[in-house]
């Protein structure tokens, strides 16, 4: 492809997009839009895999052992640090002197509980969540971030830059990226970020990061289910 950015950064931001009207529509709109958005950036993935070449699954025990760390640490530190929406409202009352408004509580994610009248539905859907945190967003978010943010910082001809080269600001500033698109958990996954690009530098494979990504969410899905602690999903 004569434009190496539209490969890596498109599903990513189709994905984004799609995801922001989740919960917009009707009554139950998120579980669909989610299926939907997880089968054709899938399917993207697989069409466009040839101009990916470093998008290729690789094992490693030690891509394992920080995948399963990273969920420890996950779960672990879950409701023990303030979210970034409330690190901002403590930064606006100490500022203003004011409280901030209340804000209406987010209804977690459980398609068990909103088709209970339909388990076979609900459960369908937990299936997908899984299989799409599992399967679809590790090599979507590893090529984006490990691949094409980190080298683009480093040169703006990232592609003719091997995986895994070391540069400290690309690596602290990916992190925080990483980590700040999820502000319930920025802490874990800063520290997530992280691991995955240190794996990528040691290694100079994405496959590593997506193994521990895809172990870090499988884990966290199975804690979820199990212990019906939806926020995790």
């Amino acid at each position: 492809m004569a434009i190496p950015e539209v490969p890596r950064a498109l599903p990513f931001a189709l994905f984004l997009i799609i995801g922001s009207f989740q919960s917009k529509g009707f009554a139950g709109s998120e579980y669909w839009l989610y299926a939907a958005k997880t089968l054709l950036i899938g399917a993207m993935l697989w069409v466009i895999r040839g101009y990916l070449p470093e998008m290729r699954w690789s094992f490693k025990v030690e891509a394992v052992v920080v995948g399963l760390v990273i969920a420890g640490l996950w779960i672990g530190l879950d409701g023990r640090i303030p979210s970034l929406g409330d690190l901002w409202d403590l930064g606006r009352k100490w500022i203003t002197g004011k409280a901030p408004e209340p804000t209406k509580p987010e209804i977690p994610w459980n398609p068990v509980e909103f088709f209970s009248g339909a388990p076979i539905l609900g459960w369908g859907f937990v299936g997908i969540r899984v299989l799409g945190r599992s399967l679809v967003v590790p090599p979507l978010e590893e090529v984006f971030y490990r691949s094409f943010i980190y080298r683009y910082m480093v040169q703006s001809k990232f592609d003719a830059l091997p995986i895994g080269v070391w540069n400290p600001t690309a690596f602290i500033v990916t992190s925080l990226l990483f980590g700040f698109s999820h502000p319930g958990q920025w802490l874990p996954a800063v520290l997530c970020g992280a691991a995955y690009q240190a794996l990528v530098i040691r290694n100079r494979r994405i496959g590593d990061a997506m193994l521990a990504h895809a172990t870090t969410n499988l884990v966290i899905s199975v804690y979820a289910i199990v212990t019906r602690q939806w926020q995790f999903t």
